[in-house]
C-alpha cells in the first residue's frame, strides 16, 4: 500500500511504482471505478482485455463475431 497526499484542486500524482505495473504512460487515459467505498484505477487497454476474455467465455475461439456481422450487413444491404 502506498499512502499519497491530495494537492489542491483533487489531484493526486500516480506513483511511478503504480505506473509501471500498469503500463501507463504519459498522455495515457486511465479509468476509475467506484463502488463499495474503492476508487479502482486501470487502464483501457486492461478493460478491453477483461471484455475480450468474457466474450470468449461463450463464444468458441474458432469462431469469427466480426466475419458473422460482415455477412449479416451483406445480407441486409442486398434486401434495400
Amino acid at each position: 500500500m502506498i499512502a499519497m497526499k491530495m494537492s489542491a484542486g483533487g489531484r493526486v500524482v500516480v506513483p511511478a511504482e503504480i505506473r509501471k505495473a500498469l503500463g501507463i504512460r504519459d498522455g495515457d487515459t486511465v479509468l476509475w471505478e467506484l463502488g463499495e467505498g474503492e476508487a479502482r484505477l486501470t487502464t483501457r487497454r486492461e478493460q478491453l482485455r477483461r471484455a475480450q476474455a468474457l466474450v470468449r467465455r461463450y463464444v468458441p475461439a474458432d469462431r469469427s463475431l466480426v466475419a458473422e456481422l460482415e455477412v449479416e450487413r451483406r445480407a441486409e444491404s442486398g434486401r434495400d
